[in-house]
């Protein structure tokens, strides 16, 4: 068992990508599949900071609801063609991030926080107050993606299993470009700073560039979330700007195990598989996922990703 894990572990793009293809059959329906792998997306990209830098964001919905807009308004009002407006979307969420973190990066501890948390909210009213363009309280409407062709093959994106897949492409180019920021010397720089900022900038590395590049980073995958979930709802609902998108990306990464390569996604699916089961049952379904929370938070705090690695190691080294 340690070496099949051992073995995931070093081909993580692989296996995460075979899981994937798998995963609409194992999901009741092909909606929340699709669901799980945007806000699976969204989880990862927030992790890349929170989990492997140790910055806590609170406003991490900005980028996903820039993400989601900015697509939406390059097809809506200025009919762009669709992976053009993903790119505009990513972009977009990147300049945000740029700005943010300018500003956020700054501070420290639980000052960043409620910086990020403020500008979040600053992007949220912007959006919120240009109706003309984002349709205000009311979102964004027919973001619609017409059936186009594929090497002469016909291909039908309202169709829910279609859809997914490919949306899952552009995920598994998300998931490798994250693999190969970790394995790359930022990567160790990004744990470094984590562990000990100060002895990282004795070592001569530039923590301020460090936290901003990663920052920037962070927010264009999570752009890039919005723009896929754009896509999927053909609408953008202001709520994808709302602080308690951040505070459910905060929830993903712990329940999952933050700072582990795929934890994040496993806390979105159990999060949001929970949520269409009680949902089912009551519509106070926030206080059962509190309670979920708050259980792992006390018992198993590395998440359940995170326990399932750790115990596994444990367990190799008491064998030797």
């Amino acid at each position: 068992m340690n070496s099949f894990f051992q073995m995931v572990a070093r081909h993580r793009v692989l296996a995460s990508t075979l899981f994937l293809m798998i995963f609409p059959f194992i999901m009741p329906y092909e909606a929340l599949a699709i669901n799980i792998l945007v806000f699976g997306l969204f989880a990862m990209g927030f992790n890349l900071l929170f989990g492997y830098m140790g910055l806590l964001s609170f406003g991490h919905a900005a980028f996903l609801g820039i993400g989601s807009y900015l697509t939406g308004i390059s097809i809506v009002h200025y009919s762009l063609p669709w992976g053009t407006a993903i790119l505009v979307g990513v972009i977009g969420a990147a300049i945000g991030g740029l700005i943010v973190g300018f500003l956020a990066i700054r501070t420290r501890g639980i000052y960043f926080s409620m910086v990020t948390l403020a500008l979040g909210q600053i992007v949220f009213y912007i959006f919120y107050k240009a109706e003309s363009l984002t349709g205000g309280e009311n979102g964004l409407r027919g973001v619609r993606v017409d059936s186009f062709n594929i090497f002469g093959i016909p291909v039908d994106f309202l169709n829910p299993l279609v859809k997914y897949y490919i949306i899952l492409f552009f995920v598994v180019i998300a998931i490798w470009f994250i693999s190969r920021i970790l394995s790359s010397p930022l990567g160790a720089v990004m744990e470094a700073i984590r562990e000990n900022e100060k002895r990282a900038a004795a070592c001569g590395f530039d923590v301020a560039r460090t936290k901003l590049l990663v920052f920037v980073l962070s927010a264009a995958i999570c752009g890039l979330a919005g723009s896929l979930r754009a896509l999927h709802l053909s609408i953008v609902p202001i709520d994808s700007l709302h602080y308690l998108q951040s505070g459910q990306a905060v929830i993903m990464s712990i329940l999952g195990g933050m700072g582990t390569f795929f934890g994040p996604f496993i806390g979105a699916a159990v999060m949001l598989y929970l949520e269409d089961i009680v949902t089912t049952f009551t519509r106070h379904w926030m206080a059962v996922i509190g309670l979920v929370f708050m259980f792992f938070v006390l018992f198993f705090p590395k998440g359940i990703w995170g326990t399932i690695l750790d115990r596994l190691y444990v367990k190799q080294d008491t064998k030797k």
